[in-house]
């Protein structure tokens, strides 16, 4: 199972916290001093390998597509949930298809919604509960992907190749247990917060920072909350499709983003 659920700050700080930093005024503090050096940096790296979205160290992972084509992936996280519908109805209309990230226990809640995604987008694996990764043993890992992998592949009858992590967050024992699944790890580009923000600053978020290649990653969910309010992503993709049309973009799945030829 999980140890204490810390946040990464803390444990960036707790890696350094034993290193004499204010020690270098003597050859023992110089020697300190290097430590203490030595240990931020393996703090940093940690910290990047965590949440870096360019990080593969602790397992294959992509975040953007090839900027030599004029094409971008809408991803939502966290689904489905029970607004996910008025959301394939936005993207319906016109004639979008994105990837959902799904976690099995909602999928499991959902089984109708759930195989609604499943019959016209690309479906990624999302965890089973969504646990925050850090300090995770390998077994438990491994335990969560594979739930999540049979509960959709048995519900909603898709068989992801995608795995985004809950949050983010990498962790030792990941590169197995998606080597094991044949996941290939999916990060993001863009991030809208759509948790935290309203439509126009959502829709400005992505606007501003959107590029070729960019997987975009929104939220039809909540984490495992039931009935949750994702009315101000709804309205963001609502203003944001138009937006990006008219910007040339062409809108695709991660798979076919990231490999045209397929």
């Amino acid at each position: 199972m999980c140890g204490s659920a810390l946040s990464l700050s803390k444990f960036a700080l707790r890696i350094t916290e034993n290193a004499a930093c204010d020690t270098m005024r003597s050859m023992p503090g110089v020697i300190g001093g290097t430590a203490c050096l030595a240990c931020c940096g393996a703090g940093a790296l940690m910290a990047w390998g965590v949440r870096g979205r360019s990080s593969t160290l602790f397992a294959p992972s992509i975040y953007q597509g090839p900027a030599s084509r004029r094409a971008i992936a809408l991803t939502f996280d966290d689904g489905p949930s029970e607004s996910t519908p008025l959301l394939l109805d936005v993207l319906a209309a016109s004639r979008v298809t994105a990837t959902f990230f799904q976690c099995g226990m909602n999928v499991a809640r959902l089984p109708e919604i759930a195989r609604q995604v499943a019959s016209a987008h690309e479906i990624g694996n999302h965890s089973h509960t969504h646990p925050r990764f850090w300090f995770c043993q390998p077994a438990f890992i491994r335990e969560e992907l594979t739930r999540a992998q049979a509960t959709i592949e048995n519900i909603a009858g898709a068989s992801p190749s995608l795995f985004r992590a809950p949050f983010g967050v990498r962790w030792p024992g990941m590169r197995e247990a998606q080597k094991r699944l044949r996941l290939m790890g999916v990060m993001w580009t863009v991030i809208g917060r759509d948790w935290k923000l309203n439509a126009p600053a959502i829709t400005r978020r992505v606007l501003n920072t959107v590029r070729n290649g960019a997987i975009i990653c929104l939220h039809d969910g909540r984490g495992l909350e039931c009935g949750p309010d994702v009315s101000a992503t709804i309205e963001a993709v609502r203003r944001l499709i138009p937006a990006l049309k008219d910007e040339g973009y062409r809108f695709e799945t991660v798979s076919q983003l990231i490999c045209p030829t397929n």
